[in-house]
């Protein structure tokens, strides 16, 4: 797809005062058209739908305390507080389980068995530090409903698609949601090198231009 143009776009700091449609509205309706696909990172969507936790908040079990340790520090069930959140969400034992199962998945040489099991918020947690100011002293759950949301951003604003991404600097690129007839795996190739930037930066936009064409002469 060498047509592609990956355009990061600057907002201001959003909240869970704010609407994401609207916001996305605001920012790029005329920096896009019908041949481009809109991703937002799933943070800031979590964020506006009020899907954050402050680690005091929480009430750690033996349990958190214990499994944290086996998770690598950059993951952000590392902390007592991030392992925590996602017991109260997926369910303590949901977790152990998946725990044991990926310790035995690891012997036998197979990698993500833990994630796989653990449920959604697993992977999708962002702990401390993991978003912009004010939010840097919260954990950040997944979003909720990711695919209507971006089926509702792609029907206001008349794009060729959205998505909701989740990815980092570690070369992990997850697609949380899209809008009807895009293909996940291809938008997390594109979005592999994370053009966001949820920081200092406050780009948490990035517009994929000329996908729909640039799709239409691979497949040609």
């Amino acid at each position: 797809m060498s047509e592609l143009e990956l355009v990061p776009v600057r907002t201001r700091i959003l909240t869970d005062k704010d609407n994401i449609v609207d916001i996305l509205a605001q920012y790029v309706k005329d920096k896009i058209g019908p041949n481009d696909v809109i991703t937002v990172a799933e943070s800031v969507v979590a964020i506006t739908q009020g899907r954050l936790t402050r680690p005091e908040d929480l009430d750690p079990c033996f349990l958190a305390k214990v499994l944290c340790r086996f998770i690598p520090q950059e993951g952000s069930m590392s902390s007592v507080a991030g392992m925590q959140a996602v017991m109260d969400m997926e369910g303590k034992y949901r977790v152990l389980f998946a725990m044991i199962a990926g310790i035995f998945g690891k012997l036998l040489g197979k990698s993500g068995v833990f994630y796989n099991m653990a449920g959604r918020q697993a992977a999708l947690i962002d702990d401390v530090t993991g978003t912009m100011p004010p939010f840097d002293k919260c954990l950040v759950y997944g979003p909720a409903n990711a695919s209507e949301v971006a089926q509702s951003i792609k029907e206001r604003l008349g794009c060729y698609g959205a998505a909701v991404a989740d990815v980092n600097d570690l070369k992990r690129s997850l697609i949380v949601g899209t809008s009807d007839g895009l293909a996940a795996p291809e938008l997390a190739k594109i979005l592999i090198n994370n053009p966001f930037g949820n920081a200092s930066q406050q780009t948490p936009i990035v517009i994929i231009k000329n996908y729909a064409a640039a799709a239409a002469h691979a497949q040609a």
